[in-house]
């Protein structure tokens, strides 16, 4: 006999819906039959979901996460919340942590069944960057408000539409030589879809979920030197690279209008994997896939001559 899914039919707020993990995540609460609430700063940028909706089961919304009555106006009703909200830039603390608290109240308030905050590897009150400290303190109000909640700690999630494989390919691509910046430090990149899947997954059972941090890294550790040989061989390139050491990073962070901030750089050099102290894929059913069953594709387009160019012998 076929049982129900519990999310169909459920109406999913979903916080910070427009940035590139908020489209896997909407995706795969589509497919799983969810009425789908996205509100974000930029909802237009939402709107090339609406092919993938029946009829009547997709909204969307503009919401300023910092202000309670417009984060009361996209939670009320909602059967379940996800909060995808994350920055760089701003204040972090309000964003990322105190923001995150008044979202996990009102739900609370409002009688909201299963609440699942995205956090990252990285959150630490003790956190030498800025990001992971407003990070730890969203967890830690979120947990208050809403003692169910779960929480999500992913690790670097990368797609074939992420801002930072594409990044680091098309640098490859212009250049003969390039710099490393932490070329030891070490990663575990979790797929997106995988991500989206472990968090619609931990949404849709609270009971056996909720009150629970998981972290989720990739199956293979790299590191950041490793990632840029992975992508110049992928494009079929073999440009030098040279290791930098970590003053000359640390102070290319600090400069201003460089495509890595000092909290980046932080918390690159502090690594991010799993600790091993929570649950991960595993515990919600996924088999995560590694960045090698996708980079020969993904690198075709930055190749010399695209798909035809002549396969490496």
């Amino acid at each position: 006999m076929a049982t129900t899914d519990p999310l169909n039919n459920s109406l999913v707020t979903l916080l910070g819906g427009s940035g590139f993990l908020g489209n896997y995540v909407a995706q795969s609460l589509l497919e799983r039959g969810a009425r789908l609430r996205i509100v974000s700063r930029n909802p237009e940028n939402c709107f090339k979901l609406k092919p993938l909706a029946n009829l009547g089961q997709l909204q969307i919304g503009r919401c300023d996460i910092s202000n309670e009555q417009s984060l009361f106006a996209a939670i009320s009703g909602a059967d379940a919340v996800i909060n995808l909200v994350g920055t760089f830039d701003g204040d972090l603390n309000a964003i990322m942590g105190r923001a995150a608290g008044t979202a996990a109240r009102i739900a609370s308030e409002t009688g909201v069944k299963s609440f699942v905050h995205v956090s990252a590897i990285g959150a630490d009150p003790d956190s030498l960057a800025h990001y992971g400290q407003a990070k730890a303190l969203g967890e830690k109000l979120v947990q208050e408000a809403f003692p169910k909640a779960t929480i999500i700690r992913p690790s670097l999630v990368f797609g074939s539409d992420d801002a930072f494989i594409n990044m680091f390919a098309q640098l490859v691509q212009m250049a003969p030589a390039l710099p490393v910046f932490g070329p030891e430090a070490k990663m575990q990149p979790a797929y997106a879809d995988d991500v989206a899947d472990a968090i619609v997954t931990a949404l849709g059972n609270p009971a056996k979920h909720g009150g629970k941090i998981f972290e989720l890294g990739g199956p293979e550790v790299i590191t950041m030197m490793d990632m840029h040989e992975r992508i110049a061989a992928a494009q079929q390139r073999s440009p030098m690279f040279i290791p930098m050491p970590d003053f000359a990073s640390s102070l290319f962070a600090n400069l201003p209008l460089t495509p890595m901030s000092r909290d980046q750089w932080v918390m690159l050099k502090a690594g991010n994997m799993a600790s091993g102290d929570h649950p991960g894929f595993k515990q919600l059913g996924i088999e995560p896939k590694p960045l090698g069953v996708f980079l020969d594709k993904w690198m075709v387009q930055y190749r010399k001559h695209g798909r035809f160019a002549q396969a490496n012998t």
